[in-house]
């Protein structure tokens, strides 16, 4: 039985420069767990994860942005990454004993962001600012939530768009898992009906091969503006993916001993000027990361710039990269897959 995640589901991102950006980061974070069925009790600590790491930004961060959305998981889940351009933390692990509070927040410090999450994980290099991932499940977990893939993915718009025109999916069956970037030409409403139609043509067919999903999002989206997209296939079995793509989505695979993989796409326009699709393959065994990009996203970063950040979670790896390298003035998206090492 295949399932489908995707930049479909509502992902708020706020900018975080000031105090009164806090709160409505909050509500935000509220509204999103109302939706989504939390409990009083569950949505009371998911609105202290926020302030915390939001008050955390505005004290020390100098100016951040934090994403609040569904968690990419087979369980109702809501994630919290949020990143800042600050001088980075000098010494995590004091600043995550609980009780430890250098910004005086009302949480007392990064300790209770690990002691409230059901998953936690964080990153920072000095000079280049913290990242942070927090995930709180909707019903209290019974041991861990686990699957083939760690997900993490961010999108966001053009400033003063309410759209993104770049979105992202996963497919998760048996024997694998799909994974699409999709860039919609332009901005706004426009963009964002073209990768709409990429999404939803996944969804007809979620465990197609590549060069299928190219071919069924190109007939789709004809009736839209046309889209850049790329689509890869995790062979579990095979210990490989197969990667097509159309157009300026960045892509690569990194191994578990740090090799990285560079997939190539060709050039042209799906839903107009699609020329026949290539298929590539690369290995991709357990520990491996395969990250997608629009070109919202510079393609002058390296994982090898950040010691320690391939181990991270994936949501961290998309959270330092969107910071670092997005254009000022594009939509962008990052989708970041490890296959599981122990899963079964």
């Amino acid at each position: 039985m295949e399932t489908l995640i995707s930049s479909l589901k509502t992902q708020f991102a706020f900018s975080i420069t000031h105090a009164s950006d806090v709160a409505a980061a909050r509500r935000g974070g509220q509204q999103l767990a109302r939706d989504m069925g939390f409990d009083e009790t569950r949505a009371g600590r998911l609105a202290i994860i926020i302030t915390e790491v939001a008050t955390n930004i505005v004290k020390h961060g100098v100016a951040g942005k934090l994403f609040v959305g569904p968690a990419p998981t087979r369980v109702p889940g809501i994630d919290v990454i949020a990143f800042d351009t600050g001088p980075g933390i000098a010494d995590i692990n004091l600043a995550l004993r609980d009780g430890v509070s250098s910004a005086g927040t009302a949480g007392n410090g990064l300790g209770a962001l690990v002691r409230l999450s059901d998953a936690f994980d964080i990153y920072s290099a000095r000079e280049k600012g913290a990242a942070l991932f927090m995930r709180l499940y909707r019903d209290a977990p019974h041991g861990a939530v686990t699957g083939p893939l760690e997900i993490g993915a961010l999108s966001l718009p053009l400033a003063g768009e309410d759209e993104s025109g770049d979105g992202w999916a996963v497919s998760i069956d048996e024997r694998g898992a799909n994974l699409l970037g999709v860039d919609g030409l332009g901005h706004g409403p426009i963009a964002a009906e073209a990768a709409l139609a990429a999404i939803a043509s996944l969804e007809k067919s979620p465990s197609a091969e590549p060069a299928r999903v190219m071919d069924n999002a190109h007939n789709v989206m004809r009736a839209t503006r046309g889209a850049a997209m790329a689509a890869a296939r995790i062979d579990f079995e095979r210990d490989e993916v197969r990667f097509a793509g159309i157009g300026n989505i960045g892509a690569c695979v990194y191994d578990d001993d740090g090799v990285r993989r560079q997939l190539v796409s060709h050039n042209g326009i799906v839903g107009n000027n699609m020329r026949k699709v290539q298929e590539f393959t690369v290995p991709c065994a357990p520990g491996a990361l395969c990250i997608l990009h629009s070109d919202g996203l510079s393609t002058q970063w390296s994982l090898e710039s950040y010691p320690g950040l391939q181990a991270r979670h994936p949501a961290l790896i998309g959270a330092v990269l969107m910071r670092d390298f997005a254009r000022a003035r594009d939509d962008a998206m990052v989708l970041v897959v490890r296959r599981a090492q122990d899963f079964s």
